[in-house]
């Protein structure tokens, strides 16, 4: 047997057993993610977390017992600061919302190739995030599940702070955006936690989303 010795170790929720299966099959043709468990709704892999910490959970929305939002709900609320990238469709819009809101760190539609959930994957698991363009673009089209912005902070956001904004916007994660922008990376954490007290946004994604909605960036 091939152990995947460098590879990504990774959770898998998914409560059609179909899907997941199929899942867990194309990412068993890559040597970069090693698939530690699978789960049938958010409760179990609450529980295999609990027993088996991984570096990156890819999870579907919608699922009985406990579905992905109060799954993340219950994940952010301990000290574990799994990355989690969302499996979604077009019609889940109002839950993509609530996993801005609770803290997912990823969207991929689940007809994503192989090569884009590696890539998402990687990224993620390596401090970035990822949102399909057009699950963002449907998304910032709809007043009635846009994330509310009565409670954003100071406005003035500066223009070194927009051209963050725009690299977070691109699912950079710190380092590259660093690299991208000549500053320290801790200088660069600095700007990013500037930029979620002025969004009102308790993580990178729901400010990326604001950012776009009030035309930011």
């Amino acid at each position: 047997m091939h152990l995947k010795t460098s590879a990504i170790t990774l959770g898998l929720v998914d409560d059609q057993k179909l899907i997941r299966q199929g899942i867990a099959s194309l990412l068993s043709l890559s040597d970069k993610v090693n698939i530690v468990w699978q789960a049938e709704n958010g409760r179990d892999a609450i529980n295999a977390l609990e027993q088996q910490p991984v570096q990156l959970i890819l999870s579907d929305i919608r699922m009985p017992v406990l579905d992905g939002i109060e799954m993340l709900k219950i994940i952010r609320a301990k000290p574990s600061a799994v990355p989690i990238i969302m499996l979604t469709t077009f019609d889940d819009n109002a839950l993509f919302v609530a996993s801005i809101k609770y803290g997912a760190n990823g969207f991929l539609l689940k007809d994503v190739s192989l090569d884009k959930l590696i890539t998402a994957i990687i990224r993620v698991a390596n401090g970035g995030y990822l949102i399909e363009t057009d699950i963002l673009n449907q998304i910032i089209k709809q007043p009635g599940t846009q994330i509310d912005t009565g409670s954003l902070g100071s406005m003035d956001i500066s223009e070194r702070e927009k051209e963050i904004l725009t690299l977070m916007a691109g699912g950079y994660a710190n380092k590259e955006i660093a690299t991208a922008v000549y500053l320290a990376e801790g200088t660069v954490k600095n700007h990013i936690s500037n930029i979620l007290i002025k969004l009102g946004s308790r993580d990178r994604t729901q400010a990326v989303v604001k950012a776009l909605q009030l035309a930011i960036i």
